[in-house]
């Protein structure tokens, strides 16, 4: 052959592009089977239920005005009856919530969904009913209005197991429903209608609720009170705080955190976005009523939440995704480094065993996705490199022709692997550790190719050439 050279970069480029349409089958694999998952967990939400948002209590009341409005004169006079319909509503002065969750994961097969069991201790404190109490609009308009009740709002009222209200220390008796409300999906408890008539609706109102509740993957409140303080304590140790308010102090532990949230009615239009009768939203859905992909974007169309989202750092699916990511950059360095072992030592390798190398990276990702559907991340992740790294030093062994070359090969594949796994682990790092594994890895390659005659080298590859006859030459010897 005259050209042996470019005749081998040819044949490892085709098994690079074989390598590509193996690596992009279990790219999608890896998306096929992290989109089942998601699928596993919409379906324990329907059965089960959803990620909660709750609002309240708040404080309404149904009134309707009437007043007579006169057509024509004389003969032709009519009194005719009008109304309207409208309600109050009036928030906490001041709202404090004690809350416990507990985690309760649920299973889907193999997929597992990140439930949560919760207790919270809700006490409003509301300085006057003054609010409650209708005004009319005309001047010979009648009043009537129902008595008032107390609703609590839920984005999945599936989730509510049991709930008992206290107010001014008698118990009330708790409904289905939301009486009417523009929030349809909750609960109400009705109080007595003289608790709002006359000097009644002067005197401070407490109220003591009791609820239980399940839900999965996040919990929200919303702020709708003058000033409000909640405090969170659970045994899930990765949570995510978003929303648009952080917490004013938090503590996670290896068992669980605690956060506390405080806020006034100076921080947040929430009790005016109530009035307004803006949506309340879980926090997964608050971006798809917004142009723009910020969380904590003030949305107008949805009420402000505090959120915390029970999250799993160890997907074995969104870990997986992120190592395929890198499986190109894994290929192309072991491809370099037997390159320069062929440099190095004039060992010849054939394309198809740089296929076979090649295979065996990429069968790494195929089996870190499915052993980590039955074991920890990183008991899979640890088999999975630990298999790989072996049979490409045993076949390295052979391929190089000597068991020394082979050894030291398996162990630089598993370097690459242990520095796949910080990169994994290290998410917001992953960018720096990456570039200087790269330059790391070039300064070793021209390091150790510095001396090399490159011209002698590939003159020697392509082998000596046979002398050329000129035409008309003539042999001086004859």
């Amino acid at each position: 052959m005259k050209f042996p050279l470019l005749a081998k970069v040819g044949a490892i480029a085709l098994v690079g592009l074989m390598l590509l349409l193996v690596l992009g089958r279990i790219e999608g694999l890896v998306q096929e089977r992290k989109g089942r998952g998601e699928e596993a967990q919409r379906g324990v939400e329907h059965s089960h239920a959803a990620a909660q948002s709750v609002l309240g209590p708040l404080l309404e009341r149904s009134c309707t005005e009437e007043w007579d409005v006169v057509d024509g004169t004389g003969k032709d006079r009519v009194v005719k009856t009008a109304s309207r319909g409208f309600r109050l509503q009036q928030v906490p002065t001041r709202l404090a919530v004690d809350s416990r969750t507990k985690a309760d994961p649920l299973w889907r097969g193999l997929f597992k969904i990140n439930a949560w069991v919760g207790h919270f201790t809700v006490a409003a404190d509301f300085a006057t009913l003054a609010a409650l109490q209708p005004r009319a609009e005309h001047p010979d308009g009648r009043l009537k209005c129902d008595a008032p009740v107390l609703l609590m709002a839920l984005s999945d009222v599936r989730g509510v197991r049991s709930a008992t209200v206290v107010a001014d220390d008698h118990a009330l008796a708790v409904e289905p429903g939301t009486a009417g409300s523009a929030y349809t999906s909750g609960l109400h408890a009705t109080l007595a209608a003289t608790r709002v008539d006359g000097d009644a609706a002067a005197r401070p109102l407490s109220l003591h609720l009791e609820l239980d509740l399940i839900g999965t993957s996040q919990l929200a409140w919303v702020p709708a009170a003058d000033s409000l303080r909640w405090t969170l304590n659970s045994d899930w140790p990765h949570p995510s705080f978003g929303g648009q308010f952080a917490p004013e102090q938090r503590a996670v532990r290896p068992d669980g955190f605690s956060a506390t949230w405080n806020l006034s009615a100076l921080a947040t239009t929430a009790p005016a976005d109530v009035a307004r009768a803006l949506a309340l939203c879980t926090p997964a859905s608050v971006g798809a009523y917004d142009v723009g992909d910020d969380p904590t974007a003030k949305s107008d169309k949805c009420l402000d939440l505090m959120d915390v989202a029970f999250i799993d750092p160890v997907n074995p699916y969104v870990l997986s995704d992120r190592a395929v990511k890198y499986d190109l950059l894994f290929i192309a360095l072991t491809f370099i480094a037997v390159g320069l072992i062929e440099v190095l030592s004039g060992r010849r390798v054939h394309p198809v065993q740089y296929l076979l190398v090649g295979l065996a990276l990429s069968l790494f990702f195929l089996l870190l996705l499915s052993l980590s559907e039955h074991l920890p991340f990183e008991r899979a992740y640890a088999a999975a490199a630990a298999a790989c790294a072996a049979l490409l030093g045993f076949y390295a062994s052979s391929m190089l022709g000597r068991l020394l070359s082979g050894v030291l090969f398996g162990l630089g594949i598993a370097l690459l692997y242990g520095l796949l796994y910080v990169l994994l682990q290290m998410e917001q790092n992953a960018l720096v550790i990456g570039s200087v594994g790269l330059f790391a890895a070039l300064a070793a390659v021209m390091t150790l190719t510095r001396r090399i005659d490159w011209y002698a080298l590939f003159a020697r590859l392509r082998g000596p050439e046979a002398p050329v006859a000129r035409p008309g030459a003539t042999d001086l010897r004859d």
